[in-house]
């Protein structure tokens, strides 16, 4: 079995990569703190991409597209604090941070990929950036992954950065992104960013193929609040630097590959989700015992998603009936008499429902159980051989107050 090994260095772990972060002004509120990242590569890179679902998508993924077509690039830029999204001169102003950089840089700017995040309908102050490009472009280093990390952050409370290699065909792969996301998150990419990079040597076809596999098992199986934005964007790059032999089709290479990009997406997912704005738990939901994985999936997203549950465990009120009522209207048929629920944390593990029914338990239990910050809500359908993961967040007074003067 290849070992997956969690690493540090972020988004610049694997060979050919550099990144920065610098304040040059998008964010007025809070100067200390960095606003605009870029990532570059030494070479000319596969990469894939995947977007938000949201019918209104922001002008950055317009570019990006555009600029994605031939599946190569050097670098990304990205701001936060202004997601130059139904603003005036969207594209034109994404346009101009892609030529910045380039610029920079001394690439082409199609080579130049752009994502932004923050308040919509607002024109960007795109001079801001173009004047700030070459400091950003003089910053670029191996040591960057934690500047850049922290300049796309909006709410987010804590960075999102992550690293880790594994041995293809006898070489070491290392893997490395970082990403944003704290509100506004919902299954099928929900104001989150991530930006991935790897040395693996592998096509563009097998690139895509693993992103979006590994998206649609972590970004696509979180939620915080229920609203899908329109800037979600997932990169990833690869710089071929491992000298691998070039993954060129499905087989045990791509597999090993694939697991591990998945293992990285799912860490960062996890700490989106367990950032939540106002969060004070994160929600592990894992539907098991089902005759497909789709309708686990559509299961426990569904938990995940419930306003009534989540509420629940804010106040560490072991309320599984709300977790049965979220499931029963998912769209998904199940037999309910023959659910099992339990609750499971650092604290311990509960029963709370038997074949759809309530049962005897030790309430002050379960109040242990669901003050820990992770907390376990396992559900057995009792009908199959499939399961599926995912998170999601409480919610808490915090999070009107943080949304309530999000623009002030």
């Amino acid at each position: 079995m290849n070992t997956i090994k969690y690493i540090d260095g972020g988004v610049t772990a694997p060979v050919g990569f550099t990144a920065a972060g610098l304040h040059v002004g998008v964010k007025t509120r809070n100067p200390e703190k960095p606003d605009v990242a870029l990532i570059a590569a030494d070479v000319l890179c596969n990469t894939a991409a995947a977007y938000t679902k949201n019918v209104v998508k922001a002008a950055p993924i317009l570019v990006t597209r555009e600029h994605l077509q031939n599946g190569q690039a050097r670098a990304i830029i990205v701001n936060s604090g202004n997601a130059n999204a139904c603003a005036p001169g969207g594209e034109e102003n994404a346009r101009r941070m892609c030529r910045a950089a380039a610029g920079a840089l001394g690439i082409g700017e199609t080579d130049v990929l752009v994502a932004s995040t923050g308040v919509i309908g607002q024109t960007l102050p795109v001079a801001k950036i173009e004047a700030a490009a070459p400091e950003l472009a003089a910053r670029l280093s191996r040591g960057g992954s934690d500047d850049a990390a922290r300049a796309i952050m909006t709410t987010d409370t804590v960075k999102k950065e992550a690293a880790l290699e594994c041995e293809i065909g006898g070489k070491t792969v290392r893997i490395g992104g970082i990403a944003k996301g704290s509100g506004m998150i919902h299954p099928n990419m929900g104001t989150l960013l991530a930006f991935i990079t790897t040395d693996c040597s592998i096509s563009r076809e097998m690139l895509n193929a693993a992103l979006l596999s590994a998206v649609r098992e972590s970004f696509n199986r979180i939620s915080v609040d229920g609203d899908t934005s329109t800037n979600d964007t997932a990169i990833l790059m690869a710089s071929g630097h491992a000298g691998n032999a070039e993954i060129t089709d499905f087989g045990e290479d791509y597999d090993i590959f694939g697991n591990a990009l998945r293992a990285l997406c799912v860490r960062l997912a996890r700490e989106m989700a367990s950032d939540g704005e106002g969060a004070k738990h994160l929600i592990t939901c894992t539907v098991s015992s089902a005759e497909n994985e789709s309708k686990a999936e559509t299961l426990a997203k569904s938990v995940i998603s419930s306003t009534l549950f989540k509420a629940a465990i804010f106040g560490a009120d072991a309320n599984w009936g709300r977790a049965l009522c979220a499931m029963g209207y998912s769209g998904e048929t199940f037999d309910s008499d023959r659910v099992d629920v339990s609750f499971r944390s650092a604290a311990g593990a509960i029963e709370v429902c038997r074949n759809g029914r309530g049962i005897d338990f030790d309430e002050t239990l379960a109040k242990a159980i669901l003050t820990e910050h992770d907390i376990e809500v396992l559900i057995d359908l009792h009908e199959g051989a499939e399961l599926c993961t995912c998170w999601g967040c409480d919610i808490t007074y915090d999070y009107i107050k943080i949304n309530g003067d999000y623009r002030s």
